[in-house]
């Protein structure tokens, strides 16, 4: 537990999930502090995707513990715990309504909600969802519609969405797929932002590459065929060592401004 008392945003302890005959993640144990900012990394298959669904309280482990922001899956009111969690995925995208605004996405979120209807939400509703739109760059889409705005422009909108509760933990399953470079570069620039930002939450970002790092972040996992091959401060795991035994190919990697580019050798 941290000096200040504070615990965990997360835990994982000793972690297994099996489907079917495959255990997806094997004796996974990881935390991750107030203040950390980690990067999941790994390839396909690996068991990101199923790390994020157990973070987030929708995958029930087979085997193994898992706390958030104090509270023990299996000992707590989990709807009241996952509104505490800010969540972002393709998954999310694909199920909003395309000609909902922008503000009503970032506001449903404060009761998880997909549709504006299904709750009630006042002024200080519709202008803290324009806040975190503005503060994100794109306030000057809050009233168009979700489906018209470019894969950027969305994947921010739902940056803002995961903020609206004012969440303990964020959690960004790879936020810059389908961005072209551009998107990409705006999308990543808003995570360092954020992560600048005092009192933001501990943050989570999977992805495949190394170039959608941000630079302010400050520690790694990387996943090999659902078990932990490295994790800890970035600097000691992303290491053209650690990465091209867990991606399983001769890698090249360097550092530049703060940002990581590989290749294979």
């Amino acid at each position: 537990m941290p000096v200040d008392g504070s615990p965990p945003a997360l835990q994982l302890t000793d972690v297994t999930v099996r489907l079917g005959e495959r255990d997806v993640l094997r004796d996974v144990s990881w935390t991750v502090a107030p203040g950390e900012r980690w990067v999941v990394l790994g390839r396909n298959g690996s068991g990101k995707t199923t790390l994020v669904r157990v973070a987030s309280l929708y995958q029930h482990p087979s085997r193994g513990e898992v706390a958030v922001l104090g509270e023990v899956l299996g000992r707590t009111d989990v709807r009241a715990l996952r509104t505490r969690i800010g969540v972002a995925s393709s998954l999310l995208v694909d199920k909003l309504r395309p000609a909902l605004l922008a503000r009503d996405v970032v506001m449903t979120a404060k009761f998880g909600a997909l549709e504006p209807w299904w709750h009630e939400y006042d002024d200080a509703d519709r202008a803290r969802a324009a806040a975190l739109l503005t503060g994100l760059g794109v306030g000057h889409l809050a009233t168009q519609p979700f489906g018209t705005l470019s894969s950027g422009e969305r994947q921010r909108v739902q940056l803002a969405r995961t903020l609206m509760t004012d969440p303990g933990l964020l959690l960004l399953d790879e936020p810059t797929a389908g961005l072209d470079l551009g998107g990409r570069e705006e999308l990543v620039a808003a995570l360092d932002d954020l992560a600048h930002q005092p009192g933001s939450p501990p943050i989570v970002l999977v992805t495949h590459h190394v170039e959608e790092i941000p630079p302010s972040f400050t520690h790694a996992l990387v996943l090999r065929e659902g078990l932990v091959h490295a994790c800890g401060p970035i600097d000691d795991v992303i290491r053209r060592d650690v990465l091209s035994a867990g991606f399983g190919l001769e890698l090249e990697l360097e550092r530049r401004g703060g940002r990581y580019a590989a290749w294979a050798r």
